[in-house]
């Protein structure tokens, strides 16, 4: 999968553009607050439909400016597409999907372009809360599976109603048990896809990290859920468990009036050489787990869709010294994966360079 060029037009402080884009490495480069974070950021916000920086949209409009737009042309194992995003900052603001020019639902725009995203804020998934953790790892495996994606919608649709049910004391009508039947149908089902996406994960998780940053240690996930002996349990079996479950904390549901059991309860962790990371590891060790995990992804994702992903890595200078990038920059050239870079340098390799400045994009053809 490769991005072939991204349109934008009234996103933050950058100029509107038209970009076409390498097949291979990508670097956007300049002084700090220039805009070349916000180039990641468009690319990131036409592929998943939210930012990495804001969860308001209208903070990504230029001053002055009622709408953007954000358009990309890609590739992929099958043909070229577009797809777009447009966003109007109105009472009603809302926003609205096209893929080959057809207006498409949310659901249907998610996981057509497959990114991951590196960024320094992405420590929270060692330092996080679990909510942190679930929110990273639920878009993951839903832009692999739209299943998974529809389970999830249902689920939180049904926590809302259960919710609401419990605070207003109302658990006694017949439509509380139709309504916690599929609420447990729905969660059963999420938990085994965790479960299932973490055994795939823990393995490539260890084998990367060893490959790249160090041999020596052994670097583990663990889904914790209220559940015991999760890998040995089937659907069936888990919404049984989650079934006795609720009913033994049904006392302290109605006193605090809010569901207490489900997989929007739970957490991930990750352990190195058997030890919490969180607690235990350096912040050179959290930033390399972070790494590996989000290499894993693109395994994963490949395993899954026949494809590889598309690369974002934000302010990669400041963010790993020089022997770690030239080993991530060495497999992802080996993968043959396009990659998508902001430096506040010009990065000593072979790569297609855009030098940004106020917000304005200078291809560099001396690459």
């Amino acid at each position: 999968m490769k991005i072939l060029n991204i349109k934008f037009y009234n996103f933050r402080n950058l100029k509107n553009a038209s970009i076409n884009l390498s097949e291979k490495i990508n670097v956007f480069y300049g002084k700090n607050a220039q805009g070349k974070t916000s180039i990641l950021e468009a690319i990131y916000f036409n592929s998943k439909g939210i930012s990495f920086r804001t969860n308001k949209i209208s903070e990504m409009i230029k001053y002055n400016e009622d709408c953007l737009v954000s358009h990309i042309e890609y590739e992929d194992i099958i043909s070229k597409n577009k797809i777009s995003i447009r966003y109007e900052n109105e009472i009603n603001s809302k926003k609205e999907f096209f893929f080959n020019k057809k207006k498409i639902s949310q659901t249907d725009f998610f996981g057509k372009l497959n990114i991951i995203a590196y960024i320094p804020e992405d420590i929270i998934l060692i330092n996080g809360s679990p909510k942190n953790k679930r929110d990273f790892f639920d878009m993951e495996i839903a832009q692999m599976d739209r299943e998974y994606l529809e389970n999830l919608k249902n689920y939180n649709r049904l926590l809302k109603i259960r919710n609401k049910y419990l605070k207003e004391n109302k658990i006694k009508n017949l439509e509380f048990n139709v309504y916690e039947q599929e609420f447990i149908k729905y969660g059963a089902r999420i938990i085994n896809s965790r479960i299932q996406y973490t055994k795939s994960l823990s393995i490539i998780l260890n084998l990367l990290y060893r490959k790249l940053f160090n041999s020596e240690q052994e670097l583990g996930i663990k889904y914790e859920s209220f559940l015991s002996e999760l890998t040995k349990k089937n659907v069936e079996e888990l919404e049984k468990e989650l079934r006795k479950e609720i009913d033994l904390k049904r006392n302290r549901e109605l006193k605090y009036k809010f569901s207490l059991v489900g997989p929007h309860r739970d957490n991930f962790k990750f352990f190195l050489n058997g030890y919490d990371a969180k607690i235990n590891a350096s912040q050179g060790e959290k930033k390399s787990i972070v790494f590996a995990l989000k290499l894993s992804e693109i395994e994963i994702i490949k395993k899954n869709k026949r494809e590889n992903s598309i690369v974002i890595i934000d302010d990669i200078t400041s963010y790993f010294d020089e022997n770690r990038r030239n080993s991530i920059i060495k497999y992802l050239e080996k993968k043959e994966i396009q990659v998508l870079i902001s430096s506040t340098d010009r990065l000593k390799i072979t790569s297609q360079n855009f030098y940004i400045e106020k917000g304005e994009i200078f291809k560099d053809e001396n690459c």
